[in-house]
């Protein structure tokens, strides 16, 4: 009996029929992942700086404790209000109350993967109150109801056509007859829609890159400004940030920036990097009258005692997923969850929830190129291979009872080759000279797509010791 396919296999088959898709994921590897080589060959210590990264977010993991306290008291010192919320719920539930306790009716919000995390848009949306999202792709993902598809670049998968169509039905406020042909005109409509909604805004909410413990700072990076005018212009502005998010000090918070926007998108620094630390003051211009940070677990505690806290280390470059093949192929919303490609095989069934952990880490060759790329050196390879373990200690019998026959040849050579000769033998016999099986036992699901090519007769091994005895001495 076949097996049904699996939401991630359905969605995958979904998605590399999806021909639109294809030709904007074909983009990807000559764009990120492009910048990202000719960064690093203009700057010569990179490979020192990973390694210095890697120390960083390792002593600060084992000591996570100790920096999350020193940030609350320096932020707390500078008038700074930090929540602390073991789960989603209870981040989402703390940041409604906060925008209760303000009046608040409409609420900007920059782009934040830890809030797609919680599903915080959905819940304030559901208490009536209106979201806007500021990020250009974030926007253009909550006009069209989707999720993001990348960490950096959400609205990667979407063509210039696509937005345009978007905005004309969207903004029936503005004349019918606009042109939209450009980037230039696409990107001028959305800057003039969303900065009504800055000015309107009551609170601001945005993410964190960094947290860092000695000033009880935030650190918001971004490319479009819209984090600044998301947390200056209201009265209320509140930090969502996971804890692993915090940094000793602002010396191993600049070993990070530099790693970075390299690791993101090839730019040395992003085009806007802000520094927060509390409310406005007395003698300052402008700034939120309140400031709030909330810390979310969300699991994270969990992972630190286990053989996966490498996955901790990240810093939501996206690097991985730009030269992963299989986030090539299928994309980002293939996985089904918040986190997409390498970095999302990992951490995602890690969080709290129904995620199959073994499939999403099946998604991946093993090839090695994330790990290769990634700028904090997570082994990514090998924390995908322990999700395949814990799937296989639980898999159907026939798989593990496969699996082990194997491993049991695998250990004794003699055997091995034996059996390998036996059904190179046997396959070439059965293919009765037609060099492939439209159908085979026990790999009918890769046949159905495609041809198994027949063996020749004899295995590598023994073709090789033939070629070696007919070489002269």
């Amino acid at each position: 009996m076949t097996r049904a396919a699996s939401p991630l296999e359905a969605n995958a088959a979904a998605a590399l029929a999806d021909r639109r898709l294809q030709r904007a994921l074909a983009e990807v590897p000559g764009g990120f992942a492009a910048a990202r080589e000719r960064a690093k060959a203009a700057l010569p210590e990179f490979e020192a700086l990973r390694r210095a990264a890697r120390d960083i977010k390792d002593h600060t993991l084992a000591n996570l404790d100790l920096y999350l306290e020193e940030f609350e008291d320096n932020a707390t010192a500078a008038r700074t209000k930090v929540h602390w919320a073991p789960t989603a719920a209870a981040a989402s539930d703390i940041i409604l109350a906060i925008c209760r306790e303000s009046a608040a009716r409409l609420i900007t919000k920059s782009k934040s993967m830890v809030s797609e995390e919680i599903g915080l848009g959905a819940r304030l949306q559901a208490a009536a109150l209106e979201v806007i999202e500021t990020d250009l792709g974030d926007y253009l993902l909550q006009i069209r109801a989707e999720a993001p598809s990348h960490i950096i670049a959400p609205a990667i998968h979407l063509g210039a056509a696509d937005i345009a169509a978007d905005f004309r039905r969207h903004h029936r406020q503005l004349p019918p007859e606009r042109d939209l042909a450009s980037p230039e005109a696409l990107v001028s409509e959305a800057r003039g829609v969303l900065r009504e909604k800055f000015l309107a805004a009551d609170v601001g909410i945005t993410g964190a890159n960094f947290l860092v413990a000695a000033t009880g700072s935030a650190i918001i990076v971004t490319n479009e400004g819209n984090a600044d005018l998301t947390l200056s212009l209201p009265k209320v502005h509140i930090v969502l940030a996971s804890i692993e998010k915090v940094v000793p000090t602002l010396e191993e918070a600049f070993v990070l920036l530099r790693l970075l926007a390299r690791s993101a998108t090839g730019q040395e620094i992003t085009a806007y990097t802000t520094f927060v630390t509390g409310p406005r003051r007395p003698q300052d211009h402008d700034g939120p009258e309140a400031c709030h940070v909330v810390l979310l677990d969300n699991g994270r505690s969990d992972l630190l005692g286990t053989n996966l806290r490498e996955v901790l280390r990240c810093i939501r470059c996206g690097a991985c997923m730009n030269v992963c093949p299989v986030y090539g192929a299928i994309g980002g919303h293939a996985y089904g969850s918040v986190y997409p490609g390498p970095i999302g095989a990992v951490l995602t069934p890690a969080l709290p929830g129904t995620h199959d952990g073994g499939e999403l880490a099946g998604a991946s060759t093993f090839c090695g190129r994330c790990e290769s790329v990634c700028p904090i050196e997570i082994p990514l390879v090998a924390l995908m291979r322990r999700w395949r373990e814990r799937a296989f200690a639980s898999g159907s019998w026939r798989q593990r009872g496969m699996l082990r026959a194997w491993a049991l040849l695998a250990a004794h050579p003699r055997a091995y080759h034996l059996m390998a000769r036996l059904a190179v033998a046997t396959l070439h016999l059965l293919a009765r000279g037609r060099g492939a099986f439209s159908r085979l036992p026990f790999a009918d699901r890769w046949t159905r797509t495609r041809d198994f090519p027949a063996p020749q007769g004899h295995t590598f091994q023994r073709l090789w010791a033939r070629q070696q005895r007919k070489q002269p001495p």
